[in-house]
């Protein structure tokens, strides 16, 4: 198999990623693999879901299990527990009901890059596949463990949560790492930023007390965010990176339930690919194999 030399950057957001679900699909149909890949959150289980070749799962997992209480439930939130069924999602479905192909998984050359935060100093946490091994899914949890509803996971003596909490889109580690060709998918379309929050709510400073990366993390989310953009649209302006974005706002909440809604975002990012694909061809260049049909 030969692979697209550059970097594949996907955005989280939680079930907005559907977009970029779509997109990747679109890839796939045309052979279109990365030899670099980081994502974060839903980014993060979309790119696993990319590295073993199995285009159809992470829509299937997140649209099968919908209403069962298992997969999300505010009843098991209240009483203290994680709104999403994390044991569920990152244990009982990749190994029994929809199987995750870890055969595959372990043995692509890809180099795969997981974002979490360490919860007391709020930095990122990048770590590869082939680092990971057998505790990838552990990692993958923590990746997708948003704040408030979701609890901190123990990991090598850390405390780790959402990657986007230090980076949500990790351009940055990308283009460190020596990648010319980066390829940016995100949740959010071109002009969107985070409104500037006031002061740090009282329960977010009772509920995150002891771990002040989470808190610091928290309290500058949306300038960090805003700046990241800015800087990919900066990018995408010399011709640098080359973005696909949804080209109105992706309607799907964090917990959307509707089915509709996450098909329709699934559906726009297949489209949007499929539009952009021959700009697509022409950055990638001679970076793209030429072995593949790719009309």
């Amino acid at each position: 198999m030969n692979f697209t030399r550059g970097a594949l950057v996907l955005e989280g957001g939680g079930l907005r990623g559907f977009f970029t679900s779509g997109v990747l699909r679109f890839f796939m149909d045309k052979y279109l693999y990365f030899s670099y890949v980081i994502g974060v959150s839903m980014g993060a289980c979309n790119a696993a879901n990319y590295v073993s070749r199995q285009p159809e799962r992470n829509r299937i997992v997140n649209t099968r299990y919908l209403h069962d209480s298992r997969y999300l439930s505010y009843l098991r939130l209240l009483r203290g527990g994680d709104l999403f069924g994390m044991d569920f999602i990152f244990d009982t479905i990749p190994n029994q009901l929809v199987p995750f192909d870890f055969n595959t998984f372990y043995s692509s050359p890809v180099t795969l890059y997981t974002v979490a935060t360490d919860c007391h100093t709020g930095e990122a946490i990048y770590m590869e596949k082939s680092e990971l091994g057998s505790e990838y899914l552990t990692f993958l949890r923590a990746s997708s463990s948003l704040p408030f509803i979701a609890k901190p996971v123990p990991f090598r003596g850390k405390l780790l949560m959402d990657g986007g909490l230090s980076d949500s889109v990790p351009i940055k580690k990308a283009l460190k790492d020596g990648n010319e060709k980066c390829v940016v998918i995100l949740t959010r379309e071109k002009g969107y930023r985070k409104k500037k929050i006031g002061s740090v709510p009282f329960i977010t400073k009772f509920v995150y007390r002891h771990l002040p990366g989470v808190l610091n993390a928290l309290r500058n989310r949306n300038e960090k965010y805003n700046e990241t953009l800015e800087y990919i649209e900066e990018l995408e302006r010399q011709g640098r990176v080359f973005v696909i974005r949804p080209p109105l706002p992706i309607h799907a909440k964090r917990t959307e339930r509707n089915k509709d809604t996450l098909f329709l975002a699934y559906d726009t990012g297949y489209e949007e690919a499929k539009s952009r694909w021959k700009e697509l061809k022409e950055y990638l260049g001679d970076s793209y194999p030429k072995c593949f049909k790719v009309e």
